[in-house]
């Protein structure tokens, strides 16, 4: 029986020796491979052509010259200029180019340049360019051998130097290469490695050079790839680095298009704009201002081809006239200060200005409140009206008082115009009433033609006949109004009205029509109304027939119409705008023949050798049987037979979220970044119609958070490729609330992040600058005395105790909408409750984050934050915000 026992041990044990051998022959963390740091050598490369440079002429200085080391220093050209491409060349100094080759090392690791034979005294400078992508965050070591000088950037930075040749002593071999070595931090996607190399004859040594990269032990050779091909995914720098187009005005017969455009001056908080004027034809170039003066306010004059900008410098604003067919420009109004905007007259004979007007501050350092908007810093700023004549410029003052005026239209043939002035009123939503005022400039008189709330903008017809008027749906009454009874109407919802010049016998032309009124022109050459409109996530330009009453979609190419203009004399208008992958471009339509043709485009410039993924819309049904828009944006190659994490997007206020390109919330970068995005539409948002748009008013997110979360399960059950355990949520100010919101509400999330968002109402409504204002539409006839089940119940801040999921926060630490304070009382909370919870707040900075650098940070602390939780890959995070040390 001992024996029996004694062999049964034996067994056991070989048993459990032969599979614990082979457990550990097949555990990645514990075999000997995996331990070791991988190394990936360079063996191909972009060569350029070997160019052969003179040193600085310098017979005055025999003890201090321009060295070798000097030449390494001094960029003879602007390194993001030399990206290499086998079909352009660049013009080089001795009728040298610069070109490009491939060099593939296939039996060894050095690749060896010969200098040039014909002249081997002058020095010689060659470029190395090789691509590094990498799917994760990566921190790995770049280290390089060379005899020869040498230079290294990483996307344009320079990282380190080499500035020392090793000389071969006469008649022996060349010494060892010198080695350096660099640090190289590297976030997910492409990224270009750039060597400068100089040849010093002097030495006598090779010109070669060996790179290898090491790897740490958390990144292996799947996760970095180093190649040639130009592909790569979006970045930030192709957000942020590149031009915008602002708007896009046509001249009064169509001929011409003004493009004013901006761009970022990086590293620095700066930003340079210029106005491009092109041929209304085909788009091409007729004339560039750019440089000098800090210019805007452009605007077409109403007859021939000038048009007016001002240049402001401390403070002071000129205002020019610029005549494109006579070559001039000439100020009319000189160094006014405080300069607001300024409108043309329709027949050209003036123009009305307005100019800023600010009171001194209490010496005393305190300031008795005289209303609410006096909590605002530039509460008792005032605006008033001159008018200037041309092309005399003489001018006169229209307009004075305690309240500003705000000029609204100027009746067609000049005699006229309309402004408003704005008083609070604590009675009546939104506790501030608009006044309007007609002004007839040949008799000077002027009379008060109507008061009311939620107005939005007057225009007067043509003809002078009438009005359009853009406001609310309760602006005038029931006119506007189309929801269900018992139902209070979302005022964002803006509606369009014609009326009478008297303001009387109105007709509500939109009130069966579900999209929103952005924008509105009347058209001068066709008598028609022409709008811009939000429609559903889109915003669209809509013709409106006054005869047959009728709404007609006008299909542009873009999603997204940012600016329209019409010209005054032909059926030519012209519009910018952009979309879900696409850049922002002008187009000019053919009013009468429906005809679109592209004048200039920003895709080739951004997207030039970019892989982008693609996007494709996505419905679920809510608990009320209504379809609740969505879309779905997918990485560069996606394959569904992979697992994703997702990053869930929405607003869930009172605006649905467009399809812009790019943006304060890149969707193109973040599924560069490796993420599915899945972006839904909330019930409560204008553009869906009245009814929809109404369920925005006293709920507070009840109906918006139980509609997200069933929405991302349907979502999660209908695309499995996603993983449902990594799937992260963000919004921003109001959908900063609802992310907050959302977590005391559900687990489903395995991280969060909240930009501006407000976590108890109350406190929202009370210091925000327009909390109140806002809450008139939002919480209409709904005060913190009142109804505590809307600002206690539905407050974050009051549920902190139910939230699990880690959750960032960011703010702006001088943001006037939704003050940190929001941010800073969850975190607190949090803190004390000892939840995982984060604090980014960001100096100087507003309701958005705005400065270059700042922006960059923000979003790059986005990313980390999800990679850390969704992709278990915290070394970005950590690198952004170092853990403390205990």
């Amino acid at each position: 029986m001992l024996i029996k026992k004694s062999i049964l041990l034996l067994l056991i044990g070989l048993y459990w020796q032969f599979n614990s051998n082979q457990l550990l022959a097949f555990n990645p963390v514990e075999s000997d491979s995996a331990m070791k740091k991988e190394t990936i050598c360079i063996n191909q490369w972009y060569l350029s052509d070997r160019l052969l440079v003179n040193l600085p002429y310098l017979p005055d200085h025999k003890e201090k010259g321009f060295t070798l080391k000097d030449l390494l220093d001094f960029e003879l050209i602007e390194i993001e200029k030399l990206v290499p491409s086998e079909k352009k060349s660049i013009e080089w100094f001795d009728n040298q180019k610069v070109t490009w080759k491939t060099s593939n090392l296939a039996n060894s690791d050095s690749l060896v340049i010969t200098p040039l034979a014909a002249d081997t005294t002058r020095p010689q400078i060659a470029y190395l360019s090789v691509n590094l992508r990498t799917s994760r965050w990566a921190k790995i070591q770049l280290k390089i051998k060379s005899h020869q000088l040498l230079k290294v950037y990483l996307d344009g930075e320079s990282k380190i130097t080499k500035d020392k040749a090793e000389k071969a002593s006469k008649g022996e071999n060349p010494k060892k290469p010198g080695e350096i070595s660099s640090e190289l931090k590297l976030e997910t996607g492409s990224h270009q490695l750039l060597i400068k190399t100089i040849y010093d004859p002097a030495s006598k040594s090779p010109w070669s050079i060996q790179a290898k990269l090491e790897l740490p032990k958390n990144v292996t050779k799947t996760d970095l790839e180093v190649t040639l091909a130009p592909e790569r995914v979006f970045s930030l720098n192709d957000l942020l680095d590149g031009p915008k187009i602002n708007s896009a005005a046509i001249s009064p017969n169509g001929e011409l298009v003004a493009i004013w455009l901006s761009q970022s001056k990086p590293p620095k908080d700066e930003s340079e704009s210029w106005l491009e004027i092109r041929k209304g034809e085909d788009g091409s170039l007729v004339q560039t201002f750019r440089g000098g003066m800090r210019v805007a306010g452009f605007q077409w004059a109403p007859v021939g081809k000038k048009f007016t900008c001002v240049s402001t410098a401390d403070g002071e604003s000129t205002l020019w006239i610029v005549d494109l067919e006579q070559g001039t420009t000439i100020p009319l109004l000189k160094q006014i200060k405080d300069f607001g905007s300024h409108t043309w007259a329709p027949d050209g004979r003036y123009i009305l200005y307005s100019v800023n007007e600010k009171p001194e501050a209490d010496k005393r350092g305190v300031k008795q409140l005289q209303g609410l908007t006096d909590r605002w810093s530039y509460g008792r700023n005032r605006s008033f009206l001159y008018q200037v004549t041309l092309p005399d410029g003489v001018k006169r003052r229209l307009t004075a008082g305690d309240l500003s005026t705000n000029l609204t239209t100027i009746h067609p043939n000049g005699s006229a115009f309309l402004f408003t002035r704005t008083v609070e009123d604590y009675q009546n939503r939104p506790y501030s009433k608009t006044e309007l005022y007609h002004f007839d400039l040949n008799k000077f008189e002027v009379k008060q033609i109507w008061s009311g709330f939620f107005l939005d903008q007057v225009i007067w017809s043509p003809d002078g006949q009438r009005f359009l008027v853009l406001a609310g749906p309760s602006t005038f009454g029931k006119l506007g109004v189309n929801v269900p009874k018992g139902m209070i109407p979302n005022d964002y919802d803006t509606q369009a009205y014609l009326f009478d010049t008297e303001l009387k016998n109105g007709e509500a032309i939109s009130r069966n029509f579900d999209p929103a009124i952005n924008t509105a022109i009347w058209s001068q050459y066709d008598g028609q109304i022409y709008f811009n409109t939000t429609d559903r996530e889109y915003h669209r330009l809509y013709q409106y027939n006054l005869t047959t009453k009728s709404f007609t979609l006008i299909n542009t190419k873009v999603d997204v119409v940012n600016s329209y203009d019409i010209a005054r004399t032909s059926p030519r208008m012209v519009f910018s705008g952009q979309g879900a992958y696409q850049p922002e471009a002008v187009y000019r339509l053919d009013l009468q023949r429906k005809e679109q043709h592209p004048l200039f485009d920003l895709d080739q410039l951004v997207l030039k050798s970019i892989k982008i993924g693609s996007i494709e819309s996505w419905q679920f049904t809510n608990q009320r049987q209504v379809k609740i828009d969505g879309r779905i944006y997918y990485p560069p190659d996606f394959d569904s037979q992979k697992k994703y994490p997702c990053i869930v997007y929405y607003y869930g206020g009172t605006s649905p979220v467009t399809r812009n390109f790019g943006g304060r919330y890149p969707m193109e970068y973040y599924t560069a970044q490796g993420y599915v995005v899945y972006v839904l539409q909330p019930s409560g948002a204008i553009g869906f119609g009245q009814a929809f748009s109404a369920l925005h008013v006293n709920d507070w997110g009840k109906i918006v958070a139980d509609e997200i979360i069933d929405g991302v399960k349907q979502f999660l059950k209908a695309h499995p490729f996603v993983d449902a355990k990594r799937v992260g949520c963000m919004g921003a100010s109001f959908g900063g609330f609802m992310t907050q919101l959302l977590l005391t509400r559900t687990d489903i999330f395995a991280a969060a992040v909240s930009h501006a968002g407000i976590s108890a109402l109350s406190s929202y409504w009370g210091e925000g600058y327009w909390g109140y204002t806002y809450s008139a539409v939002a919480t209409a006839n709904s005060f913190p005395w009142n109804r505590k089940d809307i600002y206690v119940n539905q407050s974050p801040l009051f549920a902190a105790d139910k939230i699990v999921t880690p959750l960032l926060l960011t703010h702006g630490a001088s943001d006037t909408n939704v003050p940190p304070g929001e941010s800073e009382q969850m975190y607190v909370a949090l803190k004390l409750l000892g939840k995982t919870v984060e604090y980014l707040k960001f100096d100087g900075q507003n309701h958005f984050i705005a400065d270059y650098g700042k922006r960059k940070l923000w979003t790059k602390s986005i990313i980390g934050w999800f990679d850390k939780w969704l992709k278990d890959q915290p070394q970005f995070w950590e690198e952004l915000y170092p853990p403390a040390k205990k």
